[in-house]
């Protein structure tokens, strides 16, 4: 798969004697002409393309399909393909590890525009997460507009931001 980008957050200057935590997660693009299914986080106040955390030995689609599922309750989950991976070093804050390495393995895929019940973790409904059909030109602006004057925003938003630009380049 193509590496898109890796990203270091600004508190990363060095992975030198410092223990990383490697994480891998997929990422869903399910794109309707110029709508995407977004998760929205009201705390964050941002969108995220759907995904999460592998589980260990997961295979990576299945795992793609499983999140996708549980965040949005899609249906008919089809056409999978490879859009490009994301790599990124962010401070890690629980105990063990000083650096959390995520790779993020992005897929493009068809689902119907309706939406079952999706199953979200509590936390995910603790943060105000739901999943929503947006124009993905304005998801993209609005992300820009949290980074720029929140101080809610969370530490994936640049990934996700960048994602979206991309994914918009591609359908253009």
């Amino acid at each position: 798969m193509q590496k898109l980008k890796t990203h270091y957050h600004p508190e990363i200057n060095t992975l030198e004697n410092k223990s990383v935590f490697t994480r891998l997660s997929t990422r869903s693009i399910a794109v309707q002409g110029d709508t995407i299914l977004l998760l929205y986080t009201e705390r964050y106040e941002d969108y995220s393309l759907p995904g999460g955390g592998l589980d260990l030995g997961e295979d990576k689609i299945e795992g793609m399909v499983r999140e996708l599922i549980e965040e949005t309750g899609a249906k008919n989950i089809r056409n999978i393909k490879p859009f490009g991976l994301y790599e990124e070093y962010r401070p890690w804050y629980k105990s063990g590890y000083d650096v959390q390495h995520m790779i993020s393995y992005c897929y493009t895929c068809d689902v119907n525009k309706e939406l079952g019940t999706a199953n979200m973790e509590h936390y995910e409904t603790n943060n105000g997460m739901k999943a929503v059909w947006v124009n993905i030109h304005e998801a993209i602006n609005h992300n820009k507009r949290t980074m720029a004057t929140s101080d809610k925003k969370g530490m994936s938003i640049e990934r996700e931001t960048f994602l979206l630009k991309r994914i918009a380049e591609s359908i253009n």
